[in-house]
């Protein structure tokens, strides 16, 4: 294991697609976003994806400096293809779209389609609170991005399927909501997979449907593949995820026939200052928060958390003490790295 700081990792990272060919601000979002994932605590969407995303790139499967493409448009609506570009800086092109939408007219849809990774989804319902607006995302994956076994099934037919929310609260920690319908996301596996070590049990099978920790199993030939969270529920929302950030967007749902990954993504934006509320609106948020947080624990050292208070606390604590990254993850990182001629300082 190795400790690294942020402040010497994103220009690590930056250095890395800048050479690769990510011109300016598209090198700096990237390497921002992928070091803010390890920060916050969720490690399968950080630096672990440059090796992957620079490998992405040389074989034409994601492409660099892309501007989405209006499709379609009025008032409270944008239709966006991201033309295989990198997410982290597709996606935040369409939410800065769709959040001048939603500041003109109340209210905001988002069909984006067409583009890579999008990285760690609480990243955009986040910039939509930063900009005082409450948000719901679906996302789907077609492609490489085929891992879920159907509730009853055993072979893959679903992606990951992330669903995603975030409520400002003022003078508060902004609620952000931020899951995969999946039992585990796959870049968790990743990780498991470079530790060595297992996966909770309920959250994979192998080829042949039979339980299993070791994510080795899940990667080898035949995979195997991810189990829905929750059963039947949450294979129920990957299947809403699949219908609006696939069907409805028009990027199309999994796929096994798609030659790289692609993101689809469905998001609805609202100003809650422009819907007429006698109680307030930011008032009731903190009433609300304040009640449930009085709540008898369940045990003495018991806590009662808002979604994306755990991510804060993650990170003030990583700014601090540096991110720990596994030995896979920073090799695959300095090799990356050498290949492209970038030196590592950290």
């Amino acid at each position: 294991m190795i400790k690294v700081r942020a402040e010497r990792l994103i220009p690590l990272v930056q250095q890395i697609f800048s050479r690769a060919g990510c011109h300016s601000p598209e090198d700096s979002q990237i390497a921002r976003r992928l070091v803010e994932s390890n920060l916050v605590g969720h490690d399968s969407h950080g630096v672990i994806r440059v090796a992957y995303y620079i490998d992405w790139l040389k074989k034409d499967m994601v492409r660099a400096n892309q501007k989405v493409q209006t499709v379609f448009e009025t008032d409270t609506l944008a239709v966006l293809d991201g033309q295989r570009g990198f997410g982290q800086s597709v996606g935040e092109q369409a939410l800065e779209i769709a959040i001048a939408k939603a500041k003109k007219s109340a209210l905001s849809i988002l069909a984006l389609r067409n583009t890579a990774h999008l990285g760690r989804i609480g990243d955009w319902p986040q910039m939509a609170c930063d900009a005082g607006l409450c948000s719901l995302f679906f996302v789907n994956t077609s492609g490489f991005g085929l891992l879920v076994a159907p509730w009853g099934g055993i072979d893959r037919r679903l992606s990951a399927n992330p669903v995603a929310a975030g409520v400002p609260v003022p003078g508060g920690t902004d609620i952000i909501y931020d899951i995969s319908t999946s039992s585990i996301a796959e870049g968790k596996l990743k990780v498991a997979f470079n530790k060595g070590v297992d996966v909770p049990p309920g959250c994979i099978i192998d080829h042949d449907g039979n339980p299993t920790n070791d994510p080795k199993t899940f990667y080898g030939k035949p995979p195997g593949a991810i189990l829905p969270f929750g059963g039947y529920k949450g294979y129920g929302l990957g299947i809403i995820a699949e219908m609006f950030a696939g069907a409805l967007t028009g990027s199309g749902c999994s796929d096994p026939s798609a030659p790289y990954l692609i993101n689809g993504m469905f998001a609805l934006l609202i100003d809650p200052e422009r819907i007429p509320n006698d109680i307030g609106f930011g008032h009731e948020v903190e009433r609300f928060i304040a009640f449930v947080k009085q709540s008898r624990k369940a045990t003495p050292d018991s806590e009662i958390l808002m979604p994306g208070e755990i991510e804060i606390r993650t990170k003030q604590q990583r700014l601090a003490e540096g991110i720990e990254l596994d030995d896979i993850t920073w090799k695959s990182l300095c090799d990356t790295a050498q290949t492209l001629g970038v030196t590592i300082s950290v």
